[in-house]
C-alpha cells in the first residue's frame, strides 16, 4: 500500500475509488437490510492489482485483478478494453468477488497501458451496473501523463456514436490504420464521448471506427471512419480531478454534456474504391439491371446483341453504380440476352483500364399456372403507373406521375386539370410539365394557378394516351387534392441569408431519421414549410460543395472529409425547434456564420 499512497495519500482505496466512480451521483451507499428495498447500488472496487499508477509491470503472464465488494458479472466482455490494444482481446475469468483478467501474447516493455471497464460489469444479483474505472499501469520506469477528448458523430445526423473506437498513431502513413493496431485506443460512452488519458507527448494521427470485427484496424469494405485532418499534439495533462476523468452515470445529462472535447470526428462510410460489375438481374422480358461495386461507373459503350442501339433505352441511379436497362420493342424477346458493355475496370494492379464485358441475361422464368388467364395481372396488358399528390406538399411538389416502363409515346396535352371552389362552381386550369432529371420514368405536373384552401383540385389521365416499351397503353385515372384545412396546423419560415455556396435544407422528425420536406438553395431565400402538426423539428443544413444536390461522403486515403452538415441550434443551445398549435413562426439563420 506505500506505492498505492504515493496517488491518493492516506486515504482507503475502498472509499477513495467508490467517491471517484460516484463523484456527482446521489446513489445511497448503505447496503439496504435482508427483505427491504430493491438493491439499486452499483458494485465498488475495493483492491486493485496492480495497484493504480504501478511501474514496470512484468510483460508476460501480466495478470489484473479487479476485487468489488460484492459478487459480480461480466455484462460486457468486448467493454474490458486494453489500451494500446494486443492482436486478441483480454481474457477473464471470475474470482470470488472479482475479476481475473489475463493476455494471450506479452506485453510491450517501456510503455504506459490502460484497461477500461467501462460498461462491463454489474452485480451479479440485481445486475447494477459499475459506472466503469480506468486502470493505469507502465512496463516501464514511468507513467505517461498526457490526455485528449472528444466526440465522435454520425456525419449526416449528428448525433452521437457509441461503442466507435478512437484510434492515434505515431506512424503517420497513410496506411497505418489499415496495417497495424493504433498506439493508444478507447471505446466511446452513450454521448460519443472519449477520453484518451495517459498517452506520450507526442505527435500523432486520429482516427475513429465503427470495428466490426474489433481487430483495432480499419476494413473499409465493413467498417465506418473518421479522421482528423491534421496532426497534432496532446495539451492536457491528467489530474484525475478533470471532470473529463470522471466517470458518470449516463442518465447525468448536466455532467455527461459539461465534459470540455478538444476532437470532434464525424463518422462515414466510404464508397468502395474498386470498379467492377458485381450483380445483374433480367427482371422482365425487356428489362434488366446491372450494378457496379463503386459509385460514378465509367462506361464507354453498351449494347445487345441482335438488338438495335437506337432501341436500347438506359438510365443510372443518382450516384451511377446502378444501371438500368430496357429494350423498346414490344416482340417477343430470346431467352437469353447477351449484353455487352465497355467501362473502367479495376485492374490488378488497382488500375481503372477499359474492358469489355459480355453479361447473359437470362429470361426470369414464369411459376406454375401464369398461363391460365385469370393470373394475369394489370402489369401483364397495361402500362402502368402511379399518379399522387399529398396535401401538405402539392404547393412544393405538384402532382408526380410515375411510370412502371419507360414510355415511348405521350400526350400529355390530353390531361385535364380542373378545380371546384368552396362553392362549388368548377374551372380548368393550365399546368406544365417537367420530366425528372434523375428518373426517366417519372414526370412532374404542376399547376400554374396558386393553390388555395377550400378548394379541390382534381388531376385526370384519359385512357390510351401513353405508351411503354412493352407496346402497352394506360387506363384512365384521376386524382384528387386538397390542401389541409386543419385550423391546427401551423407553419414555419426559413429566412436564409448569408448564402455563398450551394446547400441542401431538410426539415426532419424529432429524431432526426425522416426527411419531411427537402429543397436546394444557392442564394439568400425564404423558405416556406406550411401545414406542420404540434411537435418538435429539427433544421439540417448540408454544403454541396460539388453542387450535385447530393450528400457525398469522405474518402480517407484522398483526406477528403464527408461534406459538412450542421443543425440549426437555437439560443438556448438545442437544436429541436418546438411548434405548437396554430403558430406562424418564422426563423432566421446566417448559413455563413454556421459553416464558418
Amino acid at each position: 500500500m506505500k506505492r498505492l499512497s504515493r496517488y491518493i495519500p492516506a486515504i482507503p482505496i475502498a472509499l477513495v475509488l467508490g467517491s471517484m466512480i460516484f463523484s456527482h451521483s446521489c446513489a445511497n451507499t448503505t447496503t439496504p437490510p435482508s427483505g427491504g428495498p430493491k438493491d439499486t447500488i452499483p458494485p465498488i472496487i475495493t483492491k486493485l492489482f496492480p495497484e493504480p499508477g504501478a511501474v514496470n509491470v512484468p510483460t508476460s503472464k501480466t495478470k489484473l485483478y479487479l476485487v468489488f465488494n460484492e459478487y459480480v458479472t461480466v455484462k460486457d466482455p468486448k467493454s474490458l478494453y486494453l489500451s494500446p490494444p494486443l492482436e486478441k482481446m483480454p481474457k477473464f475469468r471470475l474470482k470470488g468477488k472479482g475479476v481475473l483478467i489475463s493476455f494471450e501474447s506479452d506485453l510491450d516493455s517501456n510503455k504506459t497501458y490502460t484497461l477500461d471497464v467501462t460498461n462491463a460489469i454489474a452485480d451479479n444479483n440485481e445486475g447494477n451496473m459499475f459506472p466503469g474505472y480506468t486502470l493505469v499501469f507502465s512496463t516501464g520506469d514511468r507513467i505517461d501523463s498526457m490526455m485528449v477528448t472528444g466526440i465522435v458523430q454520425d456525419c449526416n445526423t449528428l448525433q452521437p456514436v457509441k461503442g466507435a473506437t478512437v484510434m492515434l498513431y505515431k506512424d503517420h502513413a497513410d496506411s497505418a490504420i489499415f496495417l497495424k493496431r493504433p498506439d493508444a485506443a478507447i471505446k466511446t460512452d452513450e454521448w460519443g464521448f472519449f477520453c484518451l488519458r495517459n498517452i506520450q507527448d507526442t505527435v500523432y494521427r486520429m482516427y475513429a471506427i465503427w470495428d466490426e470485427n474489433n481487430n483495432n484496424k480499419y476494413d473499409p469494405e465493413t467498417e465506418k471512419v473518421a479522421f482528423i485532418d491534421t496532426l497534432f499534439t496532446p495539451l492536457t495533462v491528467v489530474n484525475d480531478s478533470l471532470p473529463e476523468l470522471q466517470k458518470y452515470d449516463m442518465k447525468d445529462t448536466i455532467n455527461c454534456l459539461a465534459r470540455k472535447t478538444e476532437m470532434e470526428l464525424n463518422l462515414f462510410k466510404e464508397k468502395p474504391s474498386k470498379q467492377m460489375i458485381v450483380n445483374k438481374e433480367r427482371v422482365g422480358e425487356r428489362t434488366a439491371y446491372i450494378t457496379f461495386m463503386a459509385p460514378y461507373a465509367q462506361i464507354d459503350s453498351l449494347w445487345i446483341k441482335g438488338v438495335p442501339k437506337d432501341r436500347i433505352i438506359t438510365q443510372f441511379n443518382i450516384v451511377q453504380d446502378s444501371l438500368e436497362i430496357w429494350v423498346n420493342d414490344p416482340k417477343k424477346q430470346p431467352d437469353t440476352l447477351f449484353l455487352n458493355v465497355t467501362y473502367m475496370k479495376t485492374d490488378t494492379l488497382g488500375l481503372l483500364n477499359p474492358f469489355t464485358e459480355e453479361i447473359p441475361l437470362v429470361k426470369p422464368k414464369k411459376g406454375p399456372g401464369k398461363s391460365s388467364t385469370k393470373d394475369i395481372k394489370k402489369e401483364d396488358t397495361t402500362a402502368v403507373f402511379t399518379l399522387t399528390a399529398k396535401p401538405e406538399t402539392v404547393e412544393q411538389y405538384g402532382f408526380e406521375m410515375e411510370f412502371k416502363y419507360p414510355v415511348v409515346e405521350s400526350a400529355f396535352d390530353s390531361l385535364t386539370f380542373r378545380y371546384l371552389n368552396p362553392r362549388q362552381q368548377e374551372s380548368v386550369g393550365k399546368y406544365t410539365v417537367t420530366q425528372d432529371t434523375l428518373n426517366l420514368r417519372k414526370y412532374v405536373i404542376r399547376p400554374e394557378v396558386q393553390l388555395q384552401p377550400g378548394y379541390e383540385y382534381y388531376l385526370k389521365v384519359p385512357h390510351r394516351k401513353f405508351k411503354d416499351v412493352n407496346g402497352f397503353y394506360n387506363d384512365s385515372t384521376e386524382v384528387k387534392v386538397s390542401l389541409p384545412n386543419d385550423d391546427k396546423l401551423s407553419s414555419m419560415s426559413l429566412v436564409l441569408s448569408g448564402v455563398q455556396n450551394k446547400y441542401i435544407i431538410d426539415l426532419l422528425n424529432e429524431k432526426r431519421d425522416k426527411t419531411l420536406r427537402s429543397y436546394i438553395i444557392d442564394k439568400d431565400q425564404t423558405l416556406l414549410f406550411p401545414y406542420l402538426k404540434a411537435g418538435k423539428y429539427s433544421i439540417r443544413i448540408t454544403e454541396d460543395l460539388n453542387r450535385n444536390g447530393l450528400v457525398d461522403t469522405g474518402i480517407l486515403l484522398e483526406h477528403k472529409q464527408p461534406e459538412k452538415v450542421r443543425f440549426y441550434k437555437l439560443e438556448d443551445g438545442t437544436f429541436l425547434i418546438d411548434i405548437p398549435e396554430m403558430t406562424e413562426i418564422e426563423q432566421s439563420i446566417d448559413i455563413s456564420e454556421m459553416f464558418r
